[in-house]
This record gives C-alpha cells, sequence and structure tokens, in this order.
C-alpha cells in the first residue's frame, strides 16, 4: 500500500469513527509500538472531543509470528470504566493478542469497546475475534512499514510493503 493509500484509507476511517461516536465519551487506545503512526493520523481525522490512552503489549519477540504468550508491558493510565473505547491497532493476525487485550479491557467496566485495525489478516486468525473497523483486509504475508517492523526495524517506511522471506529466514 503506497502513502496516498493509507492516507485516503485512514480520512474515511477517522469520518466513520466522527459519525459512530458523536456525543458520546471516547477514549482511543493505541497499542504500541506498530500503532503509533496508524494511531496518530487517525486521532487528527476523527472530528470529536476524545481522550487517548496507551498500552504496550508483547507477544511476538523477535520473530515473524505470535507466540501466544501475551504481556502487558504497559497499562492503561486512566479509567475507562462507562467510557467507549476503541482499540486502535496496526495489524490483527491470529488475533490471540487481542482477545486477550479485549478480556482484560472488559474487566473495567466500559460502556462500548471495539477495535479499529490498520491491517487485517482473517487468513492467521485462530480466535474468534470481528473488528468493527479496519481500513485494508491483507493476505497471509509479512508486511512492514508505516509503524509495522522486524526486529524494530522498518517502522520509519512511509508506505507497507511485503517484507522478502530472505530478510527474516535466517534470523
Amino acid at each position: 500500500m503506497t502513502r496516498e493509500q493509507i492516507a485516503e484509507a485512514v480520512r474515511k476511517l477517522g469520518r466513520q469513527i466522527t459519525e459512530d461516536y458523536q456525543g458520546k465519551d471516547l477514549t482511543m487506545v493505541c497499542i504500541l509500538k506498530g500503532a503509533s503512526v496508524f494511531f496518530t493520523d487517525l486521532i487528527r481525522e476523527v472530528d470529536l472531543p476524545l481522550s487517548i490512552g496507551f498500552m504496550a503489549v508483547s507477544s511476538y519477540g523477535s520473530g515473524t509470528s505470535s507466540t501466544g504468550v501475551v504481556r502487558i508491558i504497559k497499562d492503561l493510565d486512566q479509567n475507562i470504566e462507562d467510557k467507549h473505547v476503541l482499540i486502535v491497532e496496526d495489524i490483527v493476525d491470529s488475533g490471540k493478542t487481542l482477545h486477550f487485550l479485549l478480556q482484560v479491557l472488559s474487566q473495567r467496566h466500559p460502556a462500548s469497546i471495539h477495535v479499529a485495525a490498520l491491517l487485517d489478516k482473517p487468513a492467521r486468525r485462530v480466535v474468534d475475534l470481528k473488528t468493527r473497523y479496519s481500513c485494508f483486509d491483507i493476505p497471509d504475508a509479512f508486511v512492514v512499514g508505516y509503524g509495522l517492523d522486524f526486529d524494530e526495524k522498518y517502522r520509519n517506511l512511509p508506505d507497507i510493503g511485503v517484507l522478502h522471506p530472505r530478510i527474516y529466514q535466517n534470523a
């Protein structure tokens, strides 16, 4: 995806979120680090008063697929009880990490909780999880750029592209 395609998809998603959350107490939660670029662009496209929060979770280590063991590295700083929570994620792959996160945050009694993902990779899903919003559905490929990384590299690329297997096969 080119930076122009990404920008247009983010604008469109921002308009939809603005419409859907009109008059509601919205808290948008960025899942660090991968969603940070998407999150920053997205919140500027949402024309509503809103709160933001940040969480860091890990299930990858330095590999290319989820280990399935989820750790909360940084938790929210604010109370989300009775607020409408929109988790902003870079990519939904197996769904294990997000499923865990939804369970944890649901126990904090938000008014609602949904997911907005830049990329959705339904072919890799192993848990029953649907995103309310996503910019792009993608095939089963390892992608980098626009916040997505391999071993903490390539996040700064303005476009999203498939990482050639020779880069990660021997890692």
